[in-house]
């Protein structure tokens, strides 16, 4: 499969039905009745038509999953078999995994293989590729497997990060940081910027420099590895690894807030940062790319 991933949707029916639906009720998995009741919901409740009718009883996700896979060519995997990789998970943002209700399983150098029960959600594969700006490629895996394997994914995500921004009862996402807001490029969205783990992280880095008296904070992306280092008593100490996958976003979300230019990646820039601690103390840091 190449970059543009496009699933035909095949000849309508006389009722309009076309692609999995009309082979569903052809094979007579299912009702044509229970499919545009099922098709309505959908549309009224924004959620797939195959989580419809799982949920409804109306067919087993084994049952469609057999379908869709032989629909459209795509092959079919069973996620019980497939060992989670946190690393490419972490490429899309809760907020999409969740709305789209669909799971990155493995990466092959440029490409996202993308567990989806549902293989006519062209949308969710553009926004993901989008995202990512990795080539992806849909695999077909049961809808109720799927809807538990995301909601693991994202808690198990979340663990971590949650781990890497204990800062006690400091709430980090409502510190007031000040400093700007760049226009975002198209490598880089919204979502990246202001997801909420990447905000405590960040946050709470500069807080623990604060409280250790660091000088300086180092946050150093390598190919294999992403470190962040605070200069003490002049001298370089790792205080955080996290993910590397992560660098993109620490990237974006470090400019947004120092009002540096984030397509800019070869000129060095410089900005600044203030951090309200309280309504009379405020921290500033100069940052420099």
């Amino acid at each position: 499969m190449n970059d543009n991933v496009s699933l035909a949707l095949g000849g309508a029916s006389r009722s309009g039905l076309g692609g999995l639906p009309q082979r569903l009720v052809q094979d007579g998995v299912v009702e044509e009745a229970a499919m545009l009741e099922a098709l309505a919901a959908a549309r009224e409740r924004k959620t797939s038509v195959v989580t419809q009718l799982v949920s409804r009883g109306v067919a087993s996700a084994r049952d469609i999953a057999l379908a869709a896979s032989d629909e459209f060519g795509v092959p079919l995997f069973d996620l019980d078999a497939v060992n989670l990789d946190l690393d490419s998970v972490r490429l899309v943002s809760d907020k999409l995994l969740a709305k789209h209700r669909v799971l990155p399983i493995f990466r092959r150098g440029k490409r996202l293989f993308l567990a989806v029960a549902d293989p006519t959600n062209q949308h969710a594969i553009d926004e993901i590729k989008f995202q990512t700006s990795l080539a992806i490629e849909a695999v077909i895996v049961e809808d109720d497997k799927l809807q538990k394997a995301v909601d693991k994914a994202i808690e198990q995500v979340d663990s971590q990060m949650n781990a890497l921004t204990d800062a006690g009862d400091v709430d980090l996402e409502s510190l007031e940081v000040t400093g700007g807001e760049e226009e975002l490029d198209d490598k880089v969205g919204r979502d990246d910027v202001e997801d909420a783990p990447i905000v405590r992280f960040v946050n709470k880095v500069m807080l623990d420099a604060i409280r250790r008296g660091a000088s300086d904070i180092h946050f150093e992306p390598f190919e294999k590895l992403y470190r962040v280092r605070f200069r003490m008593d002049g001298v370089l100490k790792e205080i955080a690894q996290p993910p590397v996958v992560l660098a993109p976003k620490l990237s974006a979300r470090l400019k947004v807030m120092s009002r540096l230019d984030i397509a800019e990646r070869r000129v060095p820039q410089d900005g600044r940062i203030k951090m309200k601690l309280s309504k009379n103390r405020a921290i500033d840091f100069r940052v420099s790319t």
